[in-house]
């Protein structure tokens, strides 16, 4: 893996109100806009939208999705993120996807760490829902 390579896109993923629902339930954040539907019909976006904490987590399944596999290593960890932004907000029924771009490749004591800039999309829109910069590690 080296720095510039690039991953994705990954599949589309439906955001639901049932995962919305899900990840309030999780988090405890229920404000109207991701869980009352009638409430969020007559708000900004006029239906509900998912958190943007909800897409962020959504960037690290996608990474596993299309990332590459890592031989010779027995577990993988988020070590944290960095300069994240959601530029857009995510509709429910909206489909979304990861691309990721390898920014650094360092050696760590028992592994390395690999920051990627991570990006969800939403089909059908150019702007993205989420970018945010993931460093991730990997240990022998």
């Amino acid at each position: 893996m080296n720095v510039g390579d690039e991953f994705g896109p990954s599949d589309w993923l439906e955001i639901t109100q049932e995962r919305i629902d899900r990840f309030a339930d999780a988090t405890d954040d229920h404000q109207w806009i991701h869980v009352d539907p009638e409430r969020a019909a007559e708000g900004p976006f006029g239906t509900t939208i998912a958190h943007g904490f909800l897409t962020l987590a959504l960037l690290v399944r996608f990474w596993y999705e299309v990332g590459s596999r890592f031989e010779g290593y027995r577990m993988g960890i988020n070590y944290g993120a960095n300069k994240v932004r959601f530029p857009a907000p995510v509709p429910v029924g909206s489909r979304i996807r990861g691309r990721f771009t390898v920014v650094a490749v360092e050696e760590i004591e028992g592994g390395m760490q690999l920051t990627l800039n991570g990006i969800a999309e939403r089909e059908g829109q150019e702007k993205p829902v989420c970018a945010a910069e993931l460093v991730f590690r990997q240990y022998k």
